[in-house]
């Protein structure tokens, strides 16, 4: 096995790439990822640099990892800013480091993508050690994994990753028949007010509808690159993904991309943009032209779920953060990454923060979970 590190995708045959495990899912597809490059999203420009880790038998390709020089913590959502900081406080280097992950997406899964016939555990610990070495040769800083696998994980630790954890929050479906049968697993008070807060929507006259990628046109991409746009930017941060961007995407990944809009007399004045696999809805980008009371609570949490139980989804992922998801059946839930430092002495400061941090986010997670809306004897019932 030989490992090499490719400075763009196209190094690598998209048929090879696909064909591992975990390419199924649409942030680890060739076409993503090929897209965020060519249209120059993922960029030296951006603090961007692709460094893809590829293990190669001979000619074929046998495992890889999506993986980035990067020039800054933004756009990561595992936040190592005071790392960073106490790095320049003491005259070192932090950037550039090695990341693997997605790029601008807080979102689990798989980053050590395997080819089938071959001996899964040998191919991970190549990964985890291969990304090692490398971080080690081109002089950086660090090497991290951000919102892997519970596999990924079990690999990274046998390789003396530091471990840490974070906390988003989830919906999950037990297998419920429609939105009437998730409601009823409530409280009176908490399904009264998911209740209004549609009613809200319904009343100002919006009317939601579902468009999957490959039926968009460049009509409907203007307006929610232009929703996309208004968000990044009341927020002071730049759109980076452009509008020919999403179109590609949308070509390619087809139904794994999903769409909610909210119209008014056909004309869209909101507009939430996720993608899906056999088992999960992401929830990735949102914006409007107007607040509308519940607007953003219908498109981005109450149309996601109504899409997971007619597809039959068991999980919805709708983002970074934000604990007013809670009260709309969203539940705490632990994500992981792992990283490796190169200076000892700051692997020993970090790897003493994490053992504090890590049971202070597991606590925050149970309280948090006991302000979730479910009646006792249905929260017990979820993961």
């Amino acid at each position: 096995m030989k490992l090499s590190a490719a400075h763009q995708i196209t190094a690598v045959n998209p048929d090879q790439w696909n064909q591992l495990q975990g390419a199924d899912n649409p942030f680890l597809r060739y076409e993503f990822l090929h897209a965020l490059e060519r249209h120059e999203a993922v960029a030296p420009e951006t603090g961007w640099l692709p460094q893809h880790l590829l293990l190669w038998e001979d000619d074929q390709l046998i495992a890889a990892a999506p993986a980035y020089l990067k020039q800054h913590s933004w756009g990561e959502f595992v936040f190592d800013f005071a790392w960073a900081q106490a790095y320049e406080r003491h005259g070192l280097d932090y950037y550039p480091k090695l990341v693997i992950g997605v790029p601008f997406s807080p979102v689990n899964g798989p980053r050590m993508l395997l080819h089938p016939d071959k001996p899964a555990g040998e191919l991970r610990n190549a990964l985890a050690t291969g990304a090692m070495r490398l971080t080690e040769q081109l002089g950086l800083s660090s090497a991290h994994w951000l919102f892997h696998s519970p596999a990924d994980q079990k690999a990274l630790l046998r390789n003396d990753y530091l471990h840490r954890t974070g906390c988003q929050f989830h919906w999950h479906n037990p297998g419920y028949t429609d939105f009437d049968a998730f409601l009823g697993g409530m409280s009176a008070k908490k399904r009264k007010n998911i209740r209004r807060e549609r009613r809200l929507v319904a009343s100002a006259g919006i009317i939601l509808e579902v468009i999957h990628g490959h039926e968009t046109d460049g009509a409907l991409w203007s307006a929610m690159h232009r929703f996309y746009s208004n968000t990044f930017e009341a927020h002071g941060n730049l759109p980076l993904i452009s509008r020919e961007c999403f179109m590609e995407m949308a070509q390619a990944l087809g139904d794994q991309m999903i769409l909610f809009v909210a119209k008014r007399a056909e004309t869209p004045v909101a507009g939430a943009i996720c993608f899906r696999d056999a088992n999960t809805l992401y929830g990735r980008y949102w914006g409007a032209d107007e607040e509308i009371d519940g607007l953003h609570f219908e498109t981005c949490y109450y149309q996601g779920i109504e899409y997971c139980i007619q597809h039959g989804l068991t999980r919805f992922e709708p983002g970074a953060q934000g604990e007013h998801k809670i009260a709309r059946g969203f539940l705490p839930t632990l994500t992981h990454s792992a990283h490796y430092l190169v200076d000892p002495q700051f692997r020993q400061a970090v790897d003493h923060f994490l053992d504090r941090e890590r049971p202070a986010v597991a606590g925050y997670a149970e309280a948090l979970r006991a302000e979730a809306p479910f009646r006792i004897e249905v929260l017990e019932t979820l993961p």
